[in-house]
């Protein structure tokens, strides 16, 4: 779907991480144990990974081959052990009603695996009704760390046993892609970019985290915009955290407007925006107003039949000319305390249709953090990146930028996009990514990592 630029991968890298992604063994059918070979034991709850911590077994944040966090499950005699890989010959098991890694040899290695439909599993002590599982959640609370063997039932006695390197297949031809199966190439803060306009208080514009303008982002195949939006008596206006003394400050209609000039002239070409939003709702209605020809493009997930039937392919959305999706991260909650909420009018609330890795992997220097965990999990919120409902996949949105924008550590953090997306997001989501967010978007080449991943389905 996206033009050709100069960003565009080398034919070996993508055939390299596209070779990676496809290459284990075929998943188990929804009534059958999965096969042997090396998995993530992760909650249907959190979708946090059960880690081997000094012996004790707890979840933590997925951190790919990192963290003490994959196992290597294989059959023994009529049930099955789970052995660390990082420790060989100590495997999960149990110590009375806690979680803990033991020998392998010890009856308490041992794991009466059940198919729960849906992919998921319980794991339970064969002499015993006692299963693997989360500790509830204390009121204004995380689930604990530490896992329990108990009488536990329902979710938090539920696993995923996802693979370290999970199964891919064909892409279906250009146009029969539904969304949830494209990747596309996404500016972290695509208003920062000191081509526009101004963006921070109070005279000089530091750190921008994009160098081209809007325009010249969408010529290169960029697809997805990530907006602040503030409230201001001239309306809303895009600026980081206050747009107080803010120089050639840019409303978001002209930005808007750019999207959909483009898209009307582009008919096969699909465009996401990204609100980070601080207005009112009935000012964000005002100010898509407008916008000439909005409602011409604009998708509406909610009036389409997508929850019960799954996301359209991308010719059937140029067919109804409708290939710009809007996503608020404001909440539905205090939108309907306000009388107005966003969706009457066609920004859809994000939570409700993706899922979205924490945003930062450190600061704008020095080490990062590669664990790939959900921006929606702390005491008042569990959204698990591994969230799914019948029929219904949510896009997953995968941030891989810092608190800063420095240039060096973009680039360098953008040359290994496509290893992160592979070994460490996609498993911790078990889906693909649909946008990879990235800051600087024009150095370290990340439509590699958009190509490579365009290049086959997760299943």
């Amino acid at each position: 779907m996206r033009t050709p630029h100069a960003l565009l991968a080398t034919a070996v890298t993508a055939a390299a991480l596209a070779a990676a992604a496809v290459t284990p063994a075929p998943a188990a059918g929804a009534d059958a144990v999965p096969p042997p070979g090396t998995y993530y034991v992760q909650s249907v709850v959190t979708g946090l990974n059960a880690a081997d911590a000094s012996g004790t077994v707890e979840q933590h944040r997925p951190r790919g081959n990192e963290g003490r966090q994959q196992w290597i499950l294989r059959p023994d005699g009529a049930g099955h052990l789970l052995e660390n890989t990082d420790s060989p010959g100590s495997c999960l098991g149990r110590a009375g009603d806690r979680a803990r890694t033991v020998s392998c040899t010890a009856a308490e290695a041992r794991w009466q695996i059940t198919p729960l439909g849906a992919d998921r599993y319980a794991l339970a002590d064969p002499g015993a009704d006692r299963r693997l599982t989360v500790a509830p959640k204390p009121a204004g609370a995380t689930h604990p760390a530490p896992l329990s063997v108990g009488s536990g039932a329902g979710d938090l006695a539920a696993w995923y046993l996802t693979p370290a390197d999970a199964p891919g297949g064909p892409m279906p031809p250009r146009g029969h892609r539904t969304l949830d199966q494209v990747t596309f190439l996404t500016a972290h803060n695509a208003y920062a970019n000191g081509v526009d306009g101004g963006f921070a208080p109070p005279f000089v514009d530091l750190f921008p985290n994009q160098s081209r303008g809007i325009q010249q982002q969408l010529a290169d195949g960029v697809r997805g915009f990530m907006l602040d939006v503030h409230q201001t008596p001239d309306g809303a206006i895009l600026c980081h955290n206050s747009c107080t003394l803010v120089r050639r400050p840019v409303a978001l209609w002209v930005d808007l407007q750019r999207i959909v000039d483009f898209l009307r002239a582009r008919p096969d070409e699909f465009v996401t925006v990204f609100l980070e939003d601080y207005v009112d709702p009935g000012v964000l209605r005002a100010e898509l107003d407008r916008v000439q020809g909005l409602s011409e493009v604009l998708f509406r997930p909610d009036r389409t039949g997508v929850r019960e039937n799954g996301w359209p392919t991308t010719d059937e959305l140029a067919a109804d000319g409708h290939r710009l999706l809007i996503f608020t991260d404001h909440s539905r909650e205090a939108d309907r305390s306000a009388g107005l909420t966003r969706d009457t009018f066609g920004v859809m609330y994000q939570r409700e249709w993706t899922v979205e890795n924490h945003w930062s992997m450190g600061p704008g220097v020095g080490s990062s953090d590669w664990s790939c965990y959900s921006r929606w999990y702390d005491a008042n919120t569990t959204i698990p990146l591994t969230r799914t409902e019948p029929g219904f996949r949510p896009l997953f949105v995968m941030n891989h930028f810092r608190d800063a924008a420095v240039a060096s550590t973009a680039a360098t953090d953008n040359a290994k996009l496509a290893d992160r997306a592979r070994r460490f997001c996609q498993p911790a989501a078990r889906k693909k990514p649909t946008y990879l967010a990235v800051d600087r978007y024009d150095l370290g080449n990340p439509a590699a990592a958009v190509d490579a991943l365009n290049t086959y389905t997760y299943p």
